[in-house]
């Protein structure tokens, strides 16, 4: 069951702007990845659902995320049907996100009160998940869509929270885009998590690159 209840997950989400999204079969690794992302600010990190015994490793991380990275709401990605939802939310996790939306999954989430982030890549079906109940929806692939989508589509439905995901990079230029069109928090993908990193065990650099991020991300803002 979910440690943190509906709304204080969207507020860890929307404090710090960034939710790193990540899959790695050997919970070793995948357990050092979330260690160095929440030593470097993030409060809120997506396991993607993409590989064989997937929510065995994240079962495994739900367990060890409690004890040693207390305030992490973690939460399982690339969801895309109501069982394995259900299956997530009773590991622990504390958010469901989909690379489509479906209509089913938001009734699973609604019903134990769980965030459920949506992909959505068409104004209607922003509407469409909005209308079941979807706080926070995901503008998915951002790098197809780009910033001027998110700020047309804020124009006649201001009240949209956006979280977009694809075509993100941890740097000053990309990250300043994306919030001065007005998004609410971006989705942190393979950018975040160099290959050559994750093969030499080098937590530092992605501490680093996490802590830098979320400085961009401030300052975008407008933060100090």
């Amino acid at each position: 069951m979910a440690q943190f209840d509906k709304i204080t997950v969207l507020q860890k989400i929307g404090q710090t702007g960034m939710v790193p999204v990540f899959y790695h079969g050997d919970f070793d690794i995948a357990k050092e990845v979330i260690r160095a992302c929440y030593e470097g600010g993030v409060r809120a990190f997506e396991f993607a659902n993409r590989g064989d015994f997937a929510h065995e490793v994240f079962g495994k991380l739900v367990k060890w995320a409690r004890t040693e990275c207390p305030e992490l709401a973690l939460g399982a990605g690339s969801v895309v049907d109501a069982p394995t939802a259900s299956l997530y939310i009773q590991l622990g996790a504390e958010f469901i996100v989909g690379p489509l939306f479906s209509p089913e999954i938001a009734r699973v989430c609604n019903r134990r009160c769980i965030p459920y982030v949506p992909g959505c890549m068409s104004v209607s079906e922003v509407g469409f998940a909005q209308e079941v109940g979807c706080d926070l929806i995901k503008i998915f692939p951002g790098s197809i869509v780009g910033p001027g989508l998110v700020k047309s589509l804020l124009a006649p439905m201001p009240w949209t929270k956006i979280m977009v995901t694809g075509g993100v990079s941890p740097d000053a230029d990309n990250l300043t885009k994306w919030f001065k069109a007005g998004v609410f928090c971006v989705g942190m993908g393979s950018k975040m998590f160099p290959a050559e990193c994750i093969a030499a065990s080098d937590w530092t650099t992605i501490r680093t690159m996490t802590h830098d991020a979320l400085k961009y991300i401030a300052e975008a803002r407008g933060h100090k």
